[in-house]
């Protein structure tokens, strides 16, 4: 099957729908399919041979995040190029009401067209304003997908129609396979605790770990917080003032060194305010044996089971987060529960079942 994968956002600063779409793509691939994903991308960005760069892409605040699109009549005339030789069985576009590469790609495809939408959002005003102007070209979908029953429901209440759910996938085996790295391991003494996400996103909830910092140390002084991602934090770090010593900030790492931090650390702290859909690196920290302690919200709340996978804690509240981590610090018999259970819950969201799922869409819209 020749598969086009059409990806609103920039590869020059990866994030969570970009990474789905490079995994979709390279589990298609080693299923043997002809695949061809559309991106946006400096020239000088380093992407797979699958990836075909669209050019730069312009950053725009978006749903409490910094979306970087693309639009206008060359990405027009760059999309009808790529359509036309790529001469697609089936085209699927992430995020088709972007306006970057996706919704051109929806005006511009013809024949079977399959969507996904990933984004969660309690109201916008702007889509649903927009929904009547993009009703024709939503039409034009065959088959939509939700990563998550909350982008479902923000999909059906503001956009109309409906969605089959088929979740975020992670390489479960990736993540329980990795060897942990001494500098990074914890004891119950001097537990280490990890932090994925952009940093120069608010509701990614960094602050709100920071501001739990005191707390946690006051019962655990050898608590080290271990931070990984892209973003300045050193003034927010900084104004910890003694307790700084215990946060490192390491930086943007590749897949392996994540995976061995997840493999690492005591638990996996995910301190998010709102606003988010599915939840990949809860997955990603579960896969990895690593327990975790997450905010309450919806779509975290689904993917630990209502807390059977995991501690759940009042968003934007530092002192009950602190609270969390020195429950699971404390302990490690819980922690071992929640880790094994976890485990055995991962594999609905390997890329083998979820690859499988969304081919069994395909097949479904190449026949109609």
């Amino acid at each position: 099957m020749r598969i086009g994968l059409v990806c609103p956002y920039s590869f020059d600063v990866p994030g969570g729908v970009q990474y789905h779409v490079r995994d979709l793509a390279e589990n298609l691939i080693e299923r043997g399919h002809v695949v061809s994903v559309l991106a946006p991308a400096e020239d000088d960005t380093p992407v797979p041979p699958y990836v075909e760069a669209a050019g730069r892409a312009v950053p725009v605040k978006y749903n409490g995040s910094v979306a970087r699109l693309t639009f206008g009549p060359v990405s027009a005339a760059r999309v009808h190029r790529w359509l036309a030789d790529g001469d697609f069985d089936v085209v699927h576009i992430h995020e088709p009401v972007t306006p970057s590469l996706s919704l051109l790609a929806l005006w511009l495809a013809t024949g079977p067209i399959v969507a996904t939408f990933h984004t969660a959002t309690v109201r916008s005003r702007a889509m649903q304003l927009a929904q009547p102007m993009l009703r024709p070209s939503l039409e034009k979908i065959t088959a939509r997908i939700a990563v998550s029953e909350d982008a479902r429901r923000t999909l059906v209440e503001h956009l109309g129609g409906d969605a089959v759910v088929i979740p975020n996938g992670v390489r479960v085996a990736a993540f329980a396979g990795a060897s942990p790295r001494a500098a990074w391991q914890g004891t119950d003494p001097a537990p280490t605790f990890a932090f994925v996400g952009r940093l120069d996103e608010p509701r990614k909830g960094l602050q709100v770990l920071l501001d739990a910092v005191p707390s946690v140390l006051e019962r655990c002084p050898g608590a080290r917080f271990l931070v990984l991602g892209p973003g300045e934090a050193d003034d927010q770090v900084a104004a910890l003032g003694p307790h700084a010593a215990a946060v490192e900030l390491l930086g943007p790492l590749d897949d392996a060194a994540k995976a061995a931090l997840l493999r690492s650390v005591t638990a996996y702290v995910a301190p998010h305010t709102g606003n988010e859909s599915f939840g990949i690196v809860l997955v990603e920290a579960m896969s990895a044996g690593a327990p975790v302690v997450a905010s309450d919200l919806a779509a975290f709340r689904r993917v630990l089971g209502e807390g059977e996978y995991g501690l759940l804690v009042p968003p934007g509240d530092p002192r009950a987060l602190a609270a969390g981590l020195v429950e699971v610090v404390a302990n490690p018999h819980r922690r071992a529960v929640m880790a094994a259970r976890a485990s055995r819950a991962v594999g609905r969201y390997d890329w083998s079942r979820v690859t499988g799922q969304v081919l069994e869409v395909y097949q479904t819209v190449c026949v109609l």
